[in-house]
């Protein structure tokens, strides 16, 4: 088979609470916010919806079938650890990202001046340049559990084709 016909894609989703009392984690990057994310890890919202895309292009389900929330080992873990796994794991089927696209959806904080960081940290992880991964926000415009600030969602993409040697 060919390098080109060998693709695949997949798309990500994750949704998460903000609470009191928890550090806002997206892409890695602490950002200063009065309100934090609820889960079982550092609830890194963006990251879970990229491992998911990662996951579902090769149909490997998603971060709770290999990473589940009722095993304590995975109890405040970094995220990114997470989506090192990950990487591992799509590695070990015989490929690697080619790219990724995201969105963050929340009303605030504004966090555009994170997500060049957020892109490093993404890239460095997965073994591709910081052009590679697109992370966008954007806003609910005031409506639903996001526009009242009850919670946070992420969309992601990624491509992936064959392991780079």
């Amino acid at each position: 088979m060919n390098d080109h016909m060998n693709i695949r894609v997949g798309q990500g989703y994750d949704v998460h609470r903000l609470v009191d009392g928890r550090k806002m984690i997206l892409g890695g990057v602490e950002i200063p916010f009065e309100k934090g994310i609820m889960g079982h890890s550092d609830a890194d919202v963006l990251l879970h919806a990229i491992c998911d895309a990662m996951l579902g292009a090769l149909a490997l389900g998603d971060i709770g079938l290999h990473f589940p929330d009722t095993d304590i080992s995975f109890k405040d873990i970094s995220s990114m650890s997470l989506l090192s796994k990950t990487n591992l794991l799509i590695q070990s089927r015989g490929f690697s990202v080619i790219n990724i696209d995201s969105t963050i959806i929340l009303q605030k904080p504004k966090i555009a001046p994170y997500v060049e960081h957020m892109k490093q940290n993404v890239a460095e992880v997965l073994g591709v340049s910081s052009d590679a991964v697109s992370i966008k926000a954007t806003t609910s415009e005031g409506l639903g559990f996001v526009g009242t600030g009850e919670g946070i969602v992420a969309h992601a993409v990624a491509l992936l084709g064959p392991k780079k040697i």
